[in-house]
């Protein structure tokens, strides 16, 4: 089966990651490589540009695809959104300059012209608004645009916002929201590879589930028992099990990371020793 990728960008990096963070790892590492084999038997890499991998995907060339949701919308490519990742999250605005006195896009000047690539998005945005402009289409960096006179304004995808105002830019509109996520053919069911496209899906979920989890390991004699397990947190339950030759029981279970310092001091509390914090990989649900 064939995974494609962004070959370069803001996704590219957090995308290699996660993949890694599933156990898909590549096994070249030639930046010229379009594809690439990896550590799963059966799986490669395919370095595309992110905002060909909305069609790609349809097509049925590839079977996954990592992206982000501006793309899958501006390309209106027919593809199913199997898993949303927890990374790539930014909003697509409609910017203006900072000199321009305007807080609402309805006041901005007829036919004003707005520089983007995101040519689709745009123009149905502007028709919900009912703002009357001209777009510019461009492939490349939009924030420069109104400073070299080839625009008015721009749409273009910001994360926080410190790009605008570098160039002189302030967002007066929210377009839409964006984020990264894994899309896939609408028949990828009923493909041969369906089986092996269900486990990588399975093992990501697993993944993105075990995100900022710790299990903890802790022994408590049997007196304190019933006291620390009240007051743990668990996904279902702390498993628990007796200790040979003691009078004691090893407790297991798992929290969210940000908890942590909080489960243990009351776990110590009411009587908990020996505690050890580990990594969780994945949480198959």
């Amino acid at each position: 089966m064939k995974i494609a990728i962004p070959n370069k960008g803001r996704l590219q990096g957090p995308a290699l990651q996660f993949l890694n963070s599933v156990g898909i790892k590549p096994m070249a590492n030639d930046d010229r490589a379009l594809m690439v084999p990896t550590s799963w038997e059966g799986v490669q890499l395919v370095t595309i540009r992110t905002e060909d991998i909305p069609n790609i995907v349809e097509t049925g060339a590839v079977d996954l695809g990592i992206t982000g949701l501006d793309y899958v919308m501006e390309s209106g490519a027919d593809v199913e959104e199997l898993v949303k990742l927890d990374f790539g999250k930014s909003k697509l605005v409609l910017a203006v300059p900072t000199a321009w006195n305007i807080e609402d896009p309805r006041d901005m000047p007829k036919n004003v012209r707005i520089a983007t690539k995101y040519h689709n998005i745009a123009r149905s945005y502007l028709e919900r608004k009912g703002i009357s402009a001209r777009l510019v289409k461009i492939s490349g960096a939009a924030e420069i645009m109104p400073s070299l006179g080839a625009a008015d304004a721009i749409i273009d995808v910001t994360s926080t916002g410190t790009t605008l105002k570098l160039h002189g830019l302030k967002a007066i509109d929210v377009v839409s929201e964006s984020y990264a996520l894994v899309i896939g053919n609408k028949n990828w069911i009923k493909s041969e590879e369906a089986d092996r496209i269900n486990l990588v899906l399975t093992m990501m979920k697993g993944a993105l589930s075990a995100r900022g989890k710790k299990m903890i390991f802790m022994n408590v004699d049997d007196i304190n028992l019933r006291a620390v397990v009240s007051s743990l947190p668990a996904m279902l339950a702390p498993a628990i099990s007796k200790l040979s030759n003691s009078n004691a029981w090893e407790v297991v279970t798992v929290t969210d990371e940000d908890m942590l310092p909080e489960v243990i001091a009351k776990a110590k509390t009411a009587g908990a020793r020996d505690i050890v914090v580990v990594n969780i990989e994945k949480v198959i649900k």
